[in-house]
């Protein structure tokens, strides 16, 4: 059973009162509705009015636009709510992600990439002043997973490090920065991601670690975690055969679940043995890692039932929600577990004393907005990226290049596809071509068969662009290559590689052998495994203008790297470290 006065809610006598009059006035429906977060997929009142309004729901997280939009359609819907939601963001890097103008802070592998643990601090600070302006609540961070496997990207650039102790240390200073703003945290994903190389969104995936390895590494992380006060965690759709085992041995492995599904891991792990008293959400329920393990009329309630207090996004609202009321009516959700939930529920919204707040000041004032994207928080993005662009290696000392001694240079852009968000993945290109032309560089940039068909030229095919590129020409009109690349495709691939434009493409580093060649990687800290062959390699972690400058800045020799990587970036592979 839920205590209301006891860690992570701390509630006193009148937030007490509160959640349980309000319980009690709720009906039926209104109980079910509350067990949604709804993802906003339109900033429609009239949309809200019936998400509001009539599914009654406890949270909403909304899709992505510009900071004013945001905020004008919290406001709207807190204004409409019977109980005042909870509203969601995926504050992950600072701002972006939760606003198009807000600040790309790091990633979260850059906040575990030096020594200096406050720059995940100062990222969750500026995570907290930015979605707080908006009239958000609830961050979906920090994330706590630990990358083991380098062949796992969708935490590769997510996740703090590959070792227990910087997931620790930094998630910790995280949650501090952002419960500044007083924002509660969704620590993410249990029982913890970095062990299977694939991608829950698109299957589900395995933490195959046994009960005692489990225990000293991820166990360690959402122990400390959970001691330090985080009020809610996300489940992932990732299946533990060992530990779900573990605690019923009569298992069979068709009988292993995600552990969205999987009460033994949700109560007999993170209820007991874990001592978790505060909320427990699903992660995204559309996620095939989640939908491949059962109906859907039979995963809404099963989830409940499992011990997850809250179900992230409907599907389809009027199916979803007479499938969660189904559930109950029929048993599948029993009256204990859904008054324990939503008494959960509405313990998260009070502890962030939303039911002692005017419903008129739950959004703040549009003066608020100009936290977001300010030159302050450029500032910090600015000093984080100087110290956490890495060099991997330079085994050729090809460092620095100057505009003096290699004026000019070859520049190619790697992108990967858009991903979920839409968000084009090549404008970092043309930050990069504006930073070193800024640096007095004669930039030269390079163009694939298919863009230079797009812009009308005829007759042009992979093999002709080869023989354009690569001859001995090439010395003579260029002093040095340097490669850009940001390859993203997160939650729509298994897992993520650099995809060249054609075989035998011209932009593949075959020049490593006419001049000094830089590669710099924007995102995924992998890519050795495809480029082998670059003796000069950077890590710059995001597709920002502060990290681009500060690469640019460091490739002349201008500040030194102070950045660190850890074993993931060899790949495990012969040859990555020549």
């Amino acid at each position: 059973m839920v205590d209301l006065r006891a860690k992570p809610f701390f509630l006193d006598d009148a937030a007490v009162a509160w959640v349980e009059e309000t319980l009690e006035s709720l009906t039926l429906e209104e109980k079910i509705g509350q067990l949604f977060i709804n993802l906003n997929v339109s900033f429609d009142e009239g949309y809200l009015d019936n998400i509001v309004g009539n599914y009654a729901v406890g949270g909403i997280r909304y899709m992505g636009a510009d900071s004013k939009t945001v905020q004008d359609h919290i406001r709207y819907a807190q204004s409409k709510a019977k109980v005042p939601l909870l509203v969601a963001s995926n504050p992950e890097m600072g701002g972006a992600g939760s606003a198009d103008d807000g600040t790309l802070v790091a990633t979260h592998l850059a906040a575990g990439s030096h020594p200096d643990k406050s720059i995940a601090r100062l990222m969750g600070q500026v995570a907290g002043r930015e979605t707080a302006a908006m009239g958000c609540n609830w961050a979906f961070a920090p994330i706590v997973d630990i990358h083991y496997n380098w062949r796992n990207t969708v935490i590769s650039t997510r996740s703090f490090g590959n070792t227990p102790d910087v997931v620790i240390e930094r998630a910790k200073e995280y949650f501090d920065g952002i419960s500044e703003s007083n924002t509660v945290c969704a620590m993410k994903h249990f029982p913890g991601d970095g062990i299977d190389e694939r991608d829950q969104h698109v299957v589900t995936s395995y933490n195959t670690l046994g009960y005692h390895d489990w225990n000293a590494s991820y166990g360690r992380v959402y122990r400390e975690l959970i001691d330090h006060g985080v009020q809610s965690i996300m489940i992932g759709h990732i299946g533990a055969p060992d530990l779900s085992k573990h605690f019923r041995p009569e298992m069979t492995d068709a009988d292993i679940l995600p552990a969205t599904l999987a009460p033994e891991l949700l109560n007999d792990l993170l209820r007991t043995e874990l001592g978790f008293n505060g909320l427990i959400l699903t992660d995204a329920s559309m996620m095939i890692g989640m939908t491949q393990a059962k109906k859907r009329s039979e995963l809404v309630p099963a989830a409940i039932a499992a011990g997850c207090d809250m179900f992230l996004f409907f599907r389809n609202a009027d199916e979803d929600f007479r499938y969660m009321l189904d559930g109950y009516r029929s048993g599948v959700i029993t009256e204990e577990r859904l008054r324990d939930a939503v008494l959960r529920i509405l313990a998260l919204k009070a502890s962030l004393g939303l039911h002692a707040t005017p419903r008129n000041e739950l959004v703040p004032g549009p003066e608020a907005l100009a936290v977001i994207g300010s030159a302050e928080h450029h500032a910090i993005a600015a000093t984080i990226a100087d110290k956490t662009v890495t060099l991997v290696k330079d085994t050729q000392g090809n460092l620095p290049l100057t505009p003096e001694t290699h004026k000019r240079i070859r520049l190619y852009g790697i992108s990967g596809q858009a991903d979920f968000t839409g968000t084009d993945p090549s404008g970092y290109l043309e930050v990069a071509r504006d930073e070193l032309e800024k640096a007095g560089f004669d930039v030269h940039v390079f163009k694939n068969a298919k863009q230079r068909a797009a812009e009308g030229e005829e007759n042009v095919y992979f093999h002709t662009v080869m023989a354009d590129e690569a001859n001995e020409q090439y010395a003579e009109k260029y002093d040095a290559a340097i490669v850009f690349a940001n390859v993203t495709g997160f939650a729509q691939e298994a897992s993520i590689r650099i995809t060249w434009s054609t075989p035998m493409a011209a932009e593949i580093p075959w020049y490593v052998t006419e001049v000094p060649t830089v590669f710099v990687s924007l995102a995924q800290p992998n890519h050795l495994i495809d480029v082998p062959m670059v003796k000069t390699m950077i890590h710059a972690h995001a597709p920002s203008r502060e990290a681009i400058a500060a690469a640019v800045e460091k490739i002349q020799g201008l500040s030194k790297f102070t950045g660190t990587f850890n074993e993931n970036v060899w790949c495990d592979t012969f040859g990555t470290r020549l």
